[in-house]
């Protein structure tokens, strides 16, 4: 292909985010017959995968996402391709933003995949037409008022990526919000770096929910909680009689991740002969099962999380220097809790509500407050949810959490008589 017709098929590309499978192959039929360069999406992550290798002229978004909040993905696709005219399920879009010089295409072929769907309603009851608005062909100024809001690339720098798994707004935990938005579409391994009691494993299972894999296996296995002699075992798996007590077969945790994500925890504990092995499986796809002589192809996704300088203890010989430039094709860094004490106060309401599900709802006050931000916190978020978790016990009837409560572990008060 000529770079002349490379450049058409560019500008003429459009990417449509919509759920409905039916409204989808609708509208991509109609958009190919206008020679549009189509890229359906059912979601959010599968429409961050086409926006990470190219930047359409065009994107139509539906209002509600199975896996992405719609507002934030639409900020985010905003802020990655300024140039791309968004346009809603509505019809409507933003009036400042990029417009596409063949937007009426794009709205005539929408409507028309909309009324088509209406009609069929009936018979299939898959399509819901009170779901959508139908718009006539408007210019962007006199267009209803969208559902979406999209955020202009001056402003870029405020977009808050917010994700469940974690709770606060500081600034850092933004970022890292926004990094596993990027990475989790990709096959890219993953190595979450941070400190013990940072929430290593909700980085995992946020990358595995957001990505193609969701539907998937998301198996765990923890390097530094099982002997040495067995890790192997647990990792591969094992034939009948491969060894002393193998009195079965059994799957090992990367064949249970097939399809889906292996979270390894504390990948610095594991021994220096299995990464060896590990290093073939991350190079071919590959596993052997102890006692087995044939290979087992598996489809895993590595998420990989340690406490511990990988590279530093590569230079000394005691980490694979190359599994570690395996692992680490994304790493994500959490940072400790000392580094984002705004987020204390909501860090303390959200498991106070939490531990009022099954114990008596406690409060908490300023002075208890003031002297929870003042701590250095070693443990980071998990140790912060102990400390709440005693106090609340602590306080016995008292309605609320007070300075006498806070009590770090070795410095418990006596009891009263």
């Amino acid at each position: 292909m000529s770079v002349v017709a490379a450049a058409s098929v560019q500008q003429r590309s459009v990417v449509l985010v919509i759920p409905d499978t039916e409204l989808r192959h609708k509208l991509s039929s109609l958009l190919a017959g206008m020679r549009w360069n189509v890229f359906p999406a059912s979601g959010g992550a599968e429409a961050m995968m086409h926006l990470g290798s190219m930047a359409p002229e065009a994107m139509i978004v539906d209002h509600w996402l199975p896996d992405l909040d719609a507002a934030e993905f639409a900020e985010y696709a905003a802020t990655l391709c300024p140039a791309t005219d968004m346009l809603q399920m509505d019809g409507s879009c933003n009036g400042s933003a990029a417009r596409s010089a063949r937007r009426n295409e794009l709205l005539h072929a929408l409507r028309e995949a909309q009324e088509s769907c209406m009609e069929t309603a009936p018979a299939t009851g898959g399509f819901d037409g009170a779901a959508w608005l139908h718009a006539p062909v408007t210019p962007p100024s006199v267009a209803p008022v969208t559902a979406v809001k999209v955020v202009q690339p001056e402003v870029s720098e405020e977009v808050r990526m917010h994700l469940p798994e974690f709770v606060g707004d500081a600034v850092k935990m933004r970022e890292l919000a926004q990094q596993i938005r990027l990475v989790a579409p990709h096959a890219a391994n993953v190595l979450v770096l941070g400190e013990t009691g940072t929430g290593k494993e909700l980085v995992a299972k946020a990358v595995h929910r957001l990505s193609p894999r969701a539907g998937k296996p998301f198996v765990v296995l923890n390097c530094a909680a099982i002997p040495e002699h067995l890790l192997e075992a647990e990792l591969f798996g094992h034939t009948r009689g491969a060894f002393t007590g193998a009195v079965t077969s059994r799957m090992g945790r990367i064949e249970a991740a097939h399809g889906g994500t292996l979270f390894l925890d504390e990948i610095g504990e594991m021994p220096l002969p299995l990464q060896a092995k590990m290093l073939r499986f991350l190079e071919n796809g590959e596993i052997q099962k102890v006692g087995e002589n044939e290979p087992i192809r598996v489809d895993v996704r590595i998420v990989a999380a340690t406490h511990q300088p990988l590279e530093e203890l590569a230079h000394d010989h005691r980490f694979r220097l190359d599994l570690y430039y395996r692992l680490a094709v994304f790493p994500v860094e959490i940072p400790a809790l000392r580094e984002r004490r705004e987020d204390i106060p909501m860090l303390v309401e959200h498991t106070l509500r939490k531990l009022g599900d099954t114990m008596p709802r406690k409060s908490i006050s300023s002075e208890a407050l003031s002297l929870l931000m003042d701590l250095d916190w070693a443990g980071n978020v998990r140790e912060l949810g102990h400390m709440i978790h005693r106090a609340v016990i602590l306080c016995g009837e008292e309605a609320g959490i007070r300075p006498e409560h806070i009590r770090l572990p070795g410095c418990m008060p006596a009891m009263q008589h």
